[in-house]
């Protein structure tokens, strides 16, 4: 089974609060795991950012929906108890539920700002139409942004010249972290006499140590096939060598994959489009922060050290 979007865990949830009992955030997660029989793969399953598991998050979206929509009733800060409203919707669907939210989120959001036509237009698209949280949201956009600059990165690369192209893969392997504190560890051979060796990065000082490139600048629909990685393979005995990175901006076929990961005699590492745009992005190769996003979240430590009111809850405080 696939992690419940946080709309789906809407009706189980009101269900476990039923008992009109007081319920640590906390506590809902392992009767809701067992609800919908997750693995422990599943339940632990972190975003790919490594902020937080995935199930956790959800489960804390829907009960914060809850509680700014008054179906939850939230008497201190991480517990929640049913509402009176909540109660009217115990023999409700998981998808009245849902609609009921949607609604009520949206008439929060209006009353909450003036927006063009447009930005409501997109305001209520997100609330009604996505079954993401909003942090899920904020990532989906920003590997949106990310893919587009990858592809921008790649139609950028092939504009530029072979050698250019050479050029900026020792740059980038440097950038990663080969060649260490060797000055001008990278080079590229001379263009017309490489012999199928388009550039190298000493390892150390002595040059005992060193790692052969291969680069091609083909189309991104091209499939480099085997016989190539053999070529490079050939290449890397005749000159006493056993390391070598192949670089392309287009793909590999699963032949030539095969036969680079199976070579006994030498290790070949392929970098093919995808990746090589991921490394330059990731390592901030020609390109620069565009903006910075900061996103807080409540210091637990800072108000815990605040006594709280026990003669009050939220839910009773004067309007």
């Amino acid at each position: 089974m696939t992690i419940p979007h946080f709309d789906d865990l809407r009706k189980p949830i009101l269900m476990l609060s039923s008992d009109s009992e007081v319920w640590k955030k906390s506590e809902f997660t392992e009767p809701l795991i067992k609800h919908f029989n997750l693995t422990d793969e599943e339940a632990s399953k972190e975003y790919e950012s490594g902020n937080g598991l995935i199930f956790v998050d959800r489960i804390s979206w829907a009960l914060s929906y809850f509680a700014l929509t008054g179906i939850l009733d939230r008497p201190k800060r991480g517990y929640y108890v049913l509402s009176s409203l909540g109660k009217s919707f115990l023999d409700k669907t998981n998808e009245e539920i849902n609609v009921f939210v949607k609604q009520k989120m949206a008439e929060r959001q209006a009353e909450k700002s003036s927006v063009t036509d447009l930005g409501e237009n997109i305001r209520k698209n997100d609330i009604n139409q996505s079954t993401n949280t909003p942090q899920e949201q904020l990532y989906a956009s920003y590997e949106t942004i990310r893919q587009e600059t990858y592809d921008e990165i790649l139609d950028t690369i092939l504009t530029k010249t072979p050698m250019a192209f050479e050029r900026l893969v020792v740059e980038l392997l440097q950038k990663m972290g080969y060649g260490g504190a060797v000055e001008k560890a990278g080079r590229i051979t001379q263009y017309t006499k490489d012999g199928g060796i388009d550039g190298e990065i000493y390892e150390d000082v002595l040059g005992l140590g060193r790692i052969h490139i291969q680069a091609k600048r083909y189309q991104k629909s091209n499939t480099i096939g085997r016989p190539d990685i053999q070529s490079f393979a050939g290449a890397l005995l005749g000159d006493n060598a056993n390391k070598g990175v192949f670089i392309t901006t287009s793909k590999f076929s699963t032949d030539a994959t095969a036969y680079a990961q199976n070579l006994s005699n030498a290790r070949i590492v392929l970098i093919d489009g995808q990746k090589l745009a991921e490394y330059i992005y990731k390592y901030g190769l020609g390109v620069q922060v565009e903006q910075t996003i900061s996103i807080k979240k409540l210091d637990t430590d800072y108000w815990d050290n605040i006594p709280d009111d026990v003669s009050s809850t939220m839910s009773n405080l004067p309007i």
